[in-house]
């Protein structure tokens, strides 16, 4: 049973990296303070699908939603494995919380037909968890959260061994379905040296256009608006025919409500922000002897602690 598996990727900052710079003022993250990278468990929803493939056969295509430089991502994914790539990029898309990230991903699943949807458990900017269950909840779609583990899948059913915190769940159900993958689930393939040769040049339209200086020919400061819309147009086309072009969505192609996009989709308001200075308090330090050890265990009895 050959399997259409769509990933959801995303481009986050780097949390590691945190400075004081990392918030606006509006509640927001300020993207440009920070490194950007593939968020960790996407790669091992991706990993998941790649198995998938080589086990069943079909295809696997990556989708995100960002800025034009999440292309980044879609690229990995490219040179890692995966068959296609669509950026869905759209200025009406800014500031989407989790509720209407998922309804603008929902509506490009639903153009692709999807046997199985992919996502990693979170993403690191946010860590709610939510936009999985939720992009199956508007997909209606049974949901399988924090996978660890795929069992087998058969007759039309997919089973996955789950992590519930204090243990594990054996949980079956009928295609087409969404898992949320956890870190532990798998080590992600590194790129193969093949594909990053051929995809390094891949490209989404949007792309093209902000590179069409150094990208086109000729003089293209007096270019007309007409002729340099044309020259890229050419440009895009002749990455398609080398496989090359990173496709590229806005709400329009998606037919999306613009009401449940960006801010007026976003119910979720940041109130306030805090900066939080943990501060080292008062500290003993005890000789590693026996008599260290006896005046250590002395203490916690008389601080209760132990005892």
């Amino acid at each position: 049973m050959a399997l259409n598996c769509v990933v959801c990727v995303k481009q986050v900052p780097d949390t590691k990296r945190i400075t004081g710079e990392a918030m606006t003022e509006e509640g927001t993250v300020n993207r440009r303070a920070l490194p950007a990278i593939f968020n960790p468990e996407d790669l091992n929803a991706l990993e998941t699908a790649l198995t998938l493939r080589a086990e069943h056969g079909g295809t696997v295509t990556v989708v995100t939603m960002g800025l034009p430089s999440a292309c980044e991502v879609l690229r990995d994914a490219l040179v890692r494995g995966a068959d296609r790539a669509i950026l869905i990029t759209d200025r009406r898309a800014a500031a989407s919380d989790t509720l209407a990230t998922s309804y603008i991903l929902s509506c490009a699943v639903k153009k692709l037909e999807a046997d199985i949807v992919l996502c990693g458990r979170q993403a690191i900017d946010g860590d709610t968890a939510q936009v999985g269950p939720q992009l199956a909840e508007k997909l209606s779609l049974p949901v399988i959260s924090y996978v660890e583990e795929l069992v087998g899948i058969s007759d039309g059913k997919i089973t996955a061994k789950r992590n519930v915190g204090n243990g594990w769940e054996v949980v079956t159900c009928t295609l087409p379905a969404l898992l949320t993958v956890m870190e532990t689930a798998n080590t992600p393939r590194p790129p193969a040296a093949r594909r990053v040769m051929k995809f390094k040049k891949a490209r989404a339209k949007s792309e093209v256009e902000a590179m069409a200086a150094d990208l086109l020919e000729g003089d293209y400061e007096n270019y007309t608006a007409e002729l340099k819309a044309t020259e890229v147009e050419k440009y895009c086309a002749n990455l398609a025919d080398r496989g090359l072009l990173i496709e590229q969505w806005d709400l329009d192609d998606l037919e999306a409500d613009l009401t449940w996009c960006g801010r007026s989709g976003s119910p979720t308001k940041v109130h306030r922000i805090q900066s939080v200075v943990l501060t080292g308090g008062e500290y003993r330090e005890f000789a590693a002897t026996d008599d260290g050890i006896a005046e250590l265990i002395g203490e916690l009895i008389h601080d209760h602690t132990v005892g």
